[in-house]
């Protein structure tokens, strides 16, 4: 982390100064000199005479690269400048910062502030094979919600409310579901699935947790079968107002999911709003992300920033893959 410039407030001049954003945006994403993003070669380019564009000197390559090549802000006629505040703001905001927000901050179309905040989010999706949650001796819990109606008219499945005064019926049939897998005191790892059955869940549980873990969850039936998979499989029933229960091995609850689905849900609803289904798995990966590098595990505003800054290469979103006919989260 020795590339970090110490400090950060939002009247640094990388947050107003395109030159000054590039400089910053360069000691982070090439601390060991510039890498050209086509072959691969490093501290083997010359400037051109356009600011901020380079060209690969070596012979079997000779393209032209911007700080911005093979990033989420490629090609994009939006200051950096602008770009780096929007990375920072939506790292510091607990709970997001709305379109709409950046659009009035930035002075930018509602078009390009919504494609922003959307490429940001591409940038915050775990890359790669991640490793599974837990070992030994550590708590994974897992809990499901929803959030959200489907696009679609029919239901998919309906389930009984229970410990009801009127014992009355409710479907979740129309409701987004989303599994949520929360080390305890470490990750956090969401799905959208299509529906929570017992199907689904215990296969996101057996392909992402280390059977070696303590399983975690409430009183649902979903995890008795995939619970034998484990070292120990330990619930607590919010039926009869069980929230928390100490054992000799520690105290049995899913408190940590819980509290994940609470902050998503207010920054759903308080925050953003509208979200169609298809975007639903982009804000989940934001909420992992700020929950993955969250203050409590040593990641201040500014690293948890410059992390996704450094992460947001290789990795590219198109506005016609995002953005559609259909009414889009704000």
């Amino acid at each position: 982390m020795s590339h970090y410039i110490a400090g950060m407030n939002l009247q640094q001049p990388h947050f107003h100064d395109d030159d000054a954003a590039r400089v910053y945006f360069e000691r982070i994403r090439w601390p060991d000199g510039r890498v050209c993003p086509h072959c691969g070669v490093i501290g083997a380019e010359y400037v051109t005479k356009r600011p901020g564009r380079y060209r690969c000197a070596a012979k079997e390559c000779r393209k032209d690269f911007s700080t911005t090549t093979g990033t989420v802000m490629e090609q994009s006629h939006i200051g950096l400048s602008k770009w780096l505040w929007v990375f920072y703001q939506m790292c510091a905001s607990k709970k997001g910062i709305s379109s709409h927000q950046v659009r009035r901050s930035l002075g930018v179309s509602m078009k390009a502030a919504w494609f922003m905040t959307h490429r940001v989010r591409e940038a915050m999706k775990a890359g790669g094979l991640a490793a599974p949650l837990g070992g030994a001796g550590k708590v994974v819990e897992v809990d499901e919600t929803y959030h959200g109606k489907i696009s679609e008219a029919q239901p998919r499945y309906s389930k009984v409310r229970r410990g009801s005064s009127i014992g009355s019926r409710y479907t979740i049939g129309d409701k987004r579901a989303i599994v949520t897998l929360v080390e305890r005191g470490g990750q956090s790892r969401s799905f959208h699935v299509a529906s929570a059955d017992m199907a689904t869940v215990s296969k996101i549980v057996r392909e992402n947790v280390d059977r070696e873990s303590r399983l975690h969850t409430d009183g649902s039936k979903l995890y008795v079968k995939v619970g034998k998979d484990f070292a120990a499989h330990e619930s607590v029933d919010h039926s009869k107002e069980e929230y928390v229960r100490y054992e000799p091995t520690g105290p049995v609850h899913n408190n940590s999911a819980e509290s994940y689905f609470s902050v998503f849900k207010r920054g759903m609803k308080g925050v953003y709003q509208h979200c169609q289904e298809k975007h639903l798995h982009r804000y989940l990966a934001e909420f992992d992300y700020r929950h993955n590098t969250r203050t409590k595990l040593g990641v201040d505003d500014k690293q948890r920033a410059d992390l996704l800054l450094a992460g947001a290469e290789g990795k590219r979103l198109t506005y016609r893959r995002t953005h559609g006919k259909e009414q889009h989260a704000r």
